[in-house]
């Protein structure tokens, strides 16, 4: 595996931290397929931490989280329409055992180069929906 140099990926800086990662406020996000479809986002503090990341439309196509005018506000950005969002997926044994967050996506703004994690104010969305339909998504926290 090639060793990546903060020169070679775009650095994003997180004003809202990844959770559970509060001091961890520089990331790299770095494509690991050919499509550009799952990328690491690894942070350039500690190369150890890094989550894997994905469009969350190549998975779930009715996805479509509700961001408020304060979070694209603090991510510099004049409207949700400006922001990308991923979600970090848990890896299992193999694909089938795969699970994203949908409840914690994480937000961009390419064009600054600010992320946030953000919880999102919706209890149906799960915080492990399996990546391979047929398999029984797990609840929110609030459910």
């Amino acid at each position: 595996m090639t060793t990546l140099k903060t020169s070679d990926i775009p650095v994003l800086t997180m004003v809202g931290p990844m959770l559970g990662f509060p001091e961890h406020n520089r990331f790299g996000l770095a494509r690991l397929d050919e499509e550009g479809a799952v990328c690491d986002l690894r942070s350039l503090d500690d190369p150890d931490l890094r989550f894997v990341v994905v469009p969350p439309g190549l998975f779930f196509e009715d996805y479509a989280p509700e961001i408020t005018e304060a979070t694209a506000g603090q991510l510099d950005a004049s409207s949700a329409d400006d922001l990308v969002a991923l979600v970090v997926v848990t890896l299992g044994e193999g694909l089938e055992d795969a699970t994203a967050n949908l409840l914690a996506p994480v937000l961009l703004n390419p064009h600054e180069r600010l992320a946030a994690q953000v919880v999102l104010d919706d209890p149906n969305l799960p915080l492990r929906a399996p990546l391979v339909p047929g398999q029984a998504p797990e609840p929110g926290p609030a459910s």
